[in-house]
């Protein structure tokens, strides 16, 4: 019996050893069905296996839509801005301005004071003594006369230039304060005064054509 018996294990182990490393192989080897054995309730890695199998095509997909999404208002704001054109690099037509004559201007001496004056402007002055409003009155103590091309140097005064103009207005200045007082005296003075002016619009200058003129470069 016991010579039976080992010889029934010895002739059976090595059967036993082939079947292990036959199913060893068996393992080992990819099989379609392979993931039904990690489906079982006793196994962990269910979770870790499946995982990766069906993620990973659904996170690329959703990255196609989301790089189209980016990329088509980038293109859309490149056509408008190869449509828009800045105002600044249109060219301008400037029309030249109407010729209103030769400009003209000069230097005059009224109450010990100069003023520089144009033709169709008005200025106030000191008051002129004896003019009236709407009187014509010429101003002779013209001191230089300019033009465009050409300047007349009085010495002192340009003979012959006359500067023409009419009384608009006699008024008086803003309200000037003046204010005394001396310390520890009690003596105050609050005066408020006002110096009489004259509005005068010039009409025109002549009467310097005939005088030399010293032309500008």
């Amino acid at each position: 019996m016991a010579m039976s018996f080992s010889c029934a294990s010895s002739s059976c182990s090595p059967s036993i050893t082939s079947i292990f490393t036959h199913k060893k192989s068996l393992s080992a080897t990819p099989t379609p069905f392979s993931f039904l054995c990690h489906s079982l309730p006793h196994s962990n890695s269910s979770l870790s296996f499946t995982s990766p199998s069906y993620h990973r095509p659904l996170s690329s997909s959703t990255i196609v839509p989301r790089l189209s999404v980016t990329e088509t208002p980038s293109v859309e704001s490149e056509a408008v801005a190869e449509d828009f054109v800045p105002v600044e690099s249109q060219p301008v037509e400037e029309t030249p301005p109407e010729s209103k004559g030769e400009e003209v201007f000069a230097v005059v001496m009224i109450g010990g004071r100069q003023y520089i004056v144009f033709p169709g402007r008005f200025l106030y002055t000191q008051r002129l003594k004896g003019a009236n409003v709407d009187d014509k009155i010429i101003l002779n103590k013209v001191l230089l006369v300019g033009t465009k091309t050409s300047t007349y140097i009085g010495k002192p005064v340009v003979p012959n230039a006359a500067v023409h103009a009419v009384v608009e207005e006699q008024g008086l200045d803003p309200k000037v304060v003046v204010f005394k007082y001396k310390k520890k005296k009690n003596y105050r003075r609050n005066i408020g005064h006002r110096q009489p002016n004259t509005r005068i619009r010039i009409v025109g200058i002549t009467g310097y054509q005939d005088s030399p003129a010293s032309t500008l470069p």
